[in-house]
């Protein structure tokens, strides 16, 4: 364990930052230094400099190298129907194999019988954001890493514990977060990161204090200094700050299309950048072997962005048929959320309210439009700014049978999402099969107590039906 003094310098070394004053035994949190740092960055490498040296080795002990689930039914993740007694032996962090339940087990593997308990692939929520999902946006500003921080570890774990191994983040200052879960320093599921979202003047994700504008110079905001938002204007600055987040580590790029409901300055019918600006971000992402993401409600911005190239179109409740064949015909995906009541968005206030009430009468349009034209749809909640929602995320899943058949909500959250995840390419933090089980597919696993292909709202009681939970190949939970 290094001593005060060392510790501190350990972080100068690490973070280039130079705000540490170990002689005052204080810690400076100022903005200017945490323009050159995403701001968790430091909370991060002070976690792992003063608790596990070896994480992973720590990580390794956790769980047997061989695990074989005995007498389960199988939802594979792709198919619509349950395979009757079989086992799935998983090997480290792998499945290794599938068979019947009458094959004898391996000598050396730990045996978990899981009754007849439906064993199907962790949950994927293709429209996360890992750090600001607990945390009030009026605490999110203050910019108290330390509260921050706590609340995103509390509920990154409870996402875990809610079934979802993986999530792609689509704004969020998450990569230090994430490196600490993947070394196993905190539990929590896999991280799609995309960084902060790139949005322009104006635009959703310009949570500027009414101090901070107009803009000094060169000056960034403290949503930006936090790695939230990166307000630009212009080509250049935009290429800039995609190649930022591209360098921090992120798997895809998140452009802001258009208004937003959190914004309270950014009406919904308002569109950010032209066509122009979103080819060159998409010429970037493409040059780095990945793909751009666009927030966009209106037929206009989708329309712009489908026409700049984007790969993903985030939310669209209010596009119109034409729009919708536009994207069916450009073969892009829609990533949406069922938000049909006041439950499912309750921190909303202020102009947020008004214009949540245009996205509920827009999401049963949004689903009979992909239906209608076979879009590839994935699902995500968009839980924002408040610990309140996120025992939601299970119940804005079951939304969708209003919809889709349960097993098609499967496939959505679990093979579907997962197929949208990997257009990452050569980004993907994690090279190899998720939403599946089937041998070599990574060991991301849920049993559950029931069966789900019969009552889909099993799901929204993960703490009673939800008997194991395995993600990477380590028991998060087994209630046997």
């Amino acid at each position: 364990m290094l001593r005060f003094g060392q510790k501190y310098q350990h972080l100068q070394h690490r973070t280039g930052c130079h705000c540490f004053n170990p002689a005052l035994q204080t810690v400076s949190r100022s903005l200017e230094c945490f323009s050159r740092r995403d701001f968790l960055g430091l909370i991060g490498t002070a976690a792992l400099a003063g608790t596990l040296s070896t994480p992973t080795v720590a990580r390794a002990a956790m769980a047997p190298s061989r695990i074989l689930f005995r007498q389960v039914r199988l939802f594979d993740g792709k198919s619509g129907v349950l395979e009757i007694g079989r086992q799935v032996l998983v090997e480290n962090n792998k499945i290794a194999s599938i068979d019947s339940s009458n094959s004898p087990p391996p000598a050396d593997a730990t045996v978990i019988d899981c009754r007849d308990g439906v064993l199907m692939p962790g949950l994927i929520d293709a429209h996360w954001h890992t750090i600001f999902a607990a945390v009030p946006l009026n605490i999110l500003l203050a910019g108290d890493p330390g509260i921050i921080f706590a609340a995103s570890t509390a509920e990154a774990e409870r996402t875990l514990s809610r079934g979802f191994t993986t999530v792609r983040d689509l704004g969020g200052p998450v990569f230090s977060f994430k490196q600490a879960i993947d070394d196993g320093l905190i539990p929590g599921p896999r991280i799609y990161p995309s960084g902060a979202m790139i949005t322009t003047s104006g635009g959703h994700g310009d949570l500027r204090l009414p101090t901070e504008i107009p803009r000094d110079g060169d000056r960034l905001s403290t949503s930006e200094l936090m790695g939230g938002s990166a307000i630009v204007d212009g080509i250049d600055d935009l290429k800039l700050r995609v190649r930022e987040q591209l360098l921090r580590g992120a798997a895809q790029v998140k452009l802001v299309g258009s208004g937003g409901v959190s914004s309270p300055r950014s009406p919904l019918d308002m569109t950010t950048f032209s066509e122009e600006e979103i080819r060159a971000a998409v010429d970037v992402a493409q040059d780095w072997n990945t793909y751009v993401a666009v927030h966009a409600y209106t037929p206009r911005a989708i329309q712009r962005a489908l026409a700049g190239g984007v790969a993903c179109i985030e939310h669209a409740h209010l596009m119109d048929d034409d729009t919708a064949k536009m994207i069916a015909e450009k073969d892009v995906w829609l990533s949406t959320q069922p938000f049909l009541t006041m439950a499912d968005a309750a921190s909303q206030s202020g102009p947020g309210l008004e214009r949540v009430q245009q996205i509920f009468a827009g999401t049963p349009k949004i689903f009979d439009f992909a239906r209608k034209h076979g879009i590839k749809t994935a699902w995500g909640s968009d839980v924002l700014f408040s610990p309140d929602l996120g025992p939601r995320q299970n119940i804005m899943l079951t939304h969708l049978s209003q919809w889709y058949k349960n097993a098609e909500i499967l496939q959505m959250a679990t093979s579907g999402n997962a197929a949208l995840l990997a257009l990452s390419n050569l980004r993907n933090p994690y090279p190899g099969n998720i939403g599946v089980i089937e041998a070599g597919a990574f060991a991301d696993v849920l049993v559950i107590d029931g069966n789900p292909l019969d009552d889909i709202h099993l799901l929204e009681d993960p703490a009673g039906k939800l008997l194991v939970i395995m993600k990477d190949g380590v028991l998060h939970k087994k209630a046997f």
